[in-house]
């Protein structure tokens, strides 16, 4: 089979779409041909080498796939060749056949295409988690979301203003403030243009959720931002590992900071939390009342080009990789 191979070099990897051995299915797994992936953050970090893959797992990059049963394991029930599915991974994505647990695997609607298929799993399951089970976001209460146009931040916006939550997302550019605004957000700063924790605090006293990708950079001023019993959930270092903690406000005002990560996490927590997620938000995806957000397509044979795109923040949602 082919799939993207990274070699190292200077001033960045080189991500070569090339023949590589091929795979097969355990009993108790699935036979997956790719048809479409997607770009994420930790995508990029692995290239680099700085974000190596859970041990046992693929080295192959990619963290979620659309594509088409082609073989199934004899220990496996419920699934068959040519079934329509997607995925959460814990890598082999950018690649032709990818091998899956049935556990994961999320059915997808005849009328959805491979690229809306692969826009899912990754940043709706990162949104889901953190929001609802890390974060316990509840209706009425304020999230304060960082990178609101990002691919997790088109999904997270989505996902509180369902549960009736109120958003102030933050953005970079007037196209991504309005971006989010479309979505639903409440609010949307240009934090480039204006000081996110002034804005905030205009409209409300303390917000009771922040989503942020951001890390050491935001943390001082994002721990002022919380309300009494607040939480801050930590699912990125964009923004430097150092920072600054006030450990007067997380005690005086009772305050939960959390790290959280979805890709280390055992086989049996990311079912756990894929089952959640089909039961409780797939519905309204299926049904259009929440959609993927799609910035652009590349072909896997240009993942490099798409690599560089993203880190240039040039994306609105997803970019995806077809065959």
């Amino acid at each position: 089979m082919k799939a993207i191979v990274v070699y190292p070099d200077t001033p960045s990897p080189r991500l070569v779409w090339q023949d590589v051995p091929d795979i097969s299915c355990n009993e108790n797994q699935v036979l997956v041909d790719v048809q479409a992936t997607a770009v994420n953050r930790a995508d990029l970090s692995q290239a680099r080498g700085q974000y190596p893959p859970p041990p046992g797992e693929s080295e192959i990059l990619g963290l979620e796939m659309a594509g088409i049963i082609s073989a199934v394991g004899a220990g496996v029930t419920g699934w068959q060749v040519g079934d329509r599915v997607c995925a959460l991974l814990a890598g082999g994505g950018y690649a032709e056949q990818v091998a899956v647990s049935p556990s994961m695997l999320i059915p997808l609607p005849d009328e959805w295409s491979f690229v809306q298929g692969a826009a899912i799993p990754e940043v709706w399951l990162t949104a889901f988690v953190n929001l609802f089970q890390e974060g316990n976001l509840q209706a009425g209460e304020w999230l304060l979301l960082h990178a609101g146009a990002s691919g997790v931040g088109t999904a997270a916006i989505q996902l509180a203003k369902s549960v009736g939550a109120r958003v102030i997302a933050t953005a970079g550019t007037p196209e991504k403030v309005q971006a989010c605004l479309n979505l639903g957000a409440d609010v949307a700063v240009n934090y480039k243009e204006q000081d996110f924790g002034a804005e905030t605090l205009q409209i409300t006293p303390g917000v009771d959720l922040i989503l942020d990708p951001v890390g050491g950079a935001y943390l001082a001023r994002n721990l002022t931002l919380l309300r009494e019993g607040g939480r801050l959930v930590c699912i990125g270092l964009l923004g430097g590992v150092q920072g600054e903690m006030n450990m007067g406000l997380v005690l005086g005002k009772s305050l939960l900071v959390k790290g959280s990560r979805l890709r280390p996490r055992s086989l049996n927590e990311k079912s756990h939390i894929t089952q959640s997620f089909r039961e409780r938000f797939w519905p309204l995806l299926v049904s259009g009342q929440l959609r993927p957000v799609i910035d652009s397509t590349f072909s896997l044979a240009e993942a490099q080009s798409a690599h560089e795109y993203v880190r240039q923040n040039r994306n609105i949602g997803k970019v995806i990789l077809t065959r």
